[in-house]
């Protein structure tokens, strides 16, 4: 008489919109948990969750309200949905924002300081309030109609806020955003909001465009750093001190950069409307380099949307405007925008169309005419040349592109970390290839999050 053996029991799934989500994505269980567990450790807070966890939810157990919003925010990523919500996964509706949490109310100099010492003193985030609400960015109140009146104040402050602010510029170029972002926190709340709220008379406005530039750098520093939700907050902060002074340059570089953080994270939509709220900040204001700036990451945003007519319009009228500058782009710390520039624009742009030749040729060019000094930058657009050889089937371009990256093990960038995975995830097929066996060695001393 044979022996009967029972079948190990399963429960059930329940929760089919989730299960939908997870099928629509591509995703297995353990996929699906560490990209949740990613988009969580970008607002600060810390999730464990593995295959089985996933599996729980399937069979109706309903993660914590910083779960549900990290889930959330990772399936609007990849399925390219910004308007899905916790309801859409099956689990009580969670408002991404929490209540008294509006980027765009409260005093900005207050605002300020509480955003600096939470970053100085790496406070556990509350996820609600970070997680990218690209909702309310994109209902980005108009400037103030009659900015507060200028009263006493020290010019000689000013220049020290721009002085610091260009030295830690420096580090950001040649060691990537996570290096001094602390130091810059503590800047920010030990120095700079004191002065903001001690500055009168004519140099008021010119210390919140100072205290703008430095948190726009904040801003720059947290999204290299891979804390988005954070550098969510400090530039909404960048664009609400610069309606403090007036400057609709600083609010335009503000948006800008907003729209290509909402890019980078996958919400097109959204990259799109905060491209145009960025020209529209702008208006004819602003000199021809800067101009050319937003008018490129209109191009990038188009091309996000698919509409190639209007992306390569947009990018040609960058092209033209850049030709036309006559600046020094030095002298132009927040609109330092190149050739360079522009051929990265143009790359991310062409990729998103599926012009994986031609991206590949645009970030080539960028890399290949970056100064020593941006050493973090050349990196991220070279692991991004790599890939986008990888598609187009030039394996051995790809491999050489990688090779010239030199060393980039002490840059602290997670985006540069993101990117390099990509890369030696995507050559796997490739790995006999002695060129890219040589560049892999090179990249895996790259720390990994």
């Amino acid at each position: 008489m044979g022996i009967r053996v029972t079948p190990p029991r399963t429960r059930p799934i329940v929760n089919e919109a989730l299960n939908t989500l997870i099928r629509q994505a591509r995703w297995t269980r353990a996929a699906v948990a560490a990209n949740v567990n990613a988009v969580a450790a970008e607002m600060g807070v810390k999730l464990s969750y593995d295959h089985s966890t996933v599996g729980h939810w399937l069979t109706g157990s309903v993660p914590l309200p910083a779960g549900i919003c990290a889930a959330t925010e990772a399936f609007r990523r990849r399925l390219g949905r910004p308007d899905l919500t916790s309801a859409d996964l099956g689990w009580p509706l969670v408002a991404i924002a929490a209540p008294g949490h509006d980027l765009w109310q409260g005093d900005p100099v207050d605002r300020l300081a509480a955003l600096g010492e939470d970053d100085m003193l790496h406070r556990r985030t509350v996820l609600t309030a970070g997680a990218l609400a690209l909702a309310e960015l994109t209902a980005v109140p108009p400037p103030p109609d009659h900015p507060p009146a200028p009263r006493r104040g020290g010019s000689a402050d000013v220049e020290r806020v721009r002085a610091s602010t260009r030295v830690f510029a420096d580090l950001d170029d040649l060691y990537g955003g996570g290096h001094a972002r602390a130091a810059v926190a503590a800047y920010l709340v030990s120095e700079v909001v004191p002065l903001l709220r001690g500055t009168r008379g004519r140099a008021q406005p010119q210390m919140f465009v100072a205290a703008g530039e430095l948190t726009y750098l904040a801003a720059y520093m947290a999204a290299d750093d891979g804390a988005n939700g954070l550098a969510q907050r400090y530039y909404a902060s960048t664009v609400r001190l610069a309606d403090q002074a007036g400057d609709r340059v600083l609010r335009a570089t503000a948006l800008r950069s907003m729209a290509a953080q909402a890019a980078e994270l996958g919400h097109v939509r959204q990259s799109r409307d905060l491209a145009d709220a960025a020209a529209a900040a702008l208006g004819a204001g602003g000199s021809a380099r800067t101009r050319a700036w937003v008018r490129a990451m209109q191009g990038e945003a188009q091309g996000g949307m698919g509409d190639r007519w209007a992306s390569l319009s947009l990018l040609r009228q960058a092209e033209s405007l850049l030709e036309r500058a006559d600046s020094v782009p030095q002298s132009e710390w927040t609109g330092n925008f190149r050739r360079e520039s522009l051929e990265h624009a143009t790359a991310l742009a062409l990729g998103k169309l599926g012009d994986d030749a031609g991206a590949a040729r645009h970030f080539s060019a960028s890399m290949a005419s970056r100064r020593s000094v941006e050493r973090r930058t050349r990196a991220l657009i070279g692991a991004r040349a790599a890939q986008a050889w990888l598609r187009a089937g030039e394996v051995d371009h790809a491999a050489a592109v990688a090779l010239d990256l030199g060393s980039v093990q002490d840059i602290r960038s997670a985006r540069v970390q993101q990117e390099v995975r990509r890369l030696r995830a995507a050559w796997q097929p490739y790995r006999r290839n002695a060129q890219v066996a040589d560049a892999d060695r090179l990249l895996s001393a790259v720390p990994g999050r």
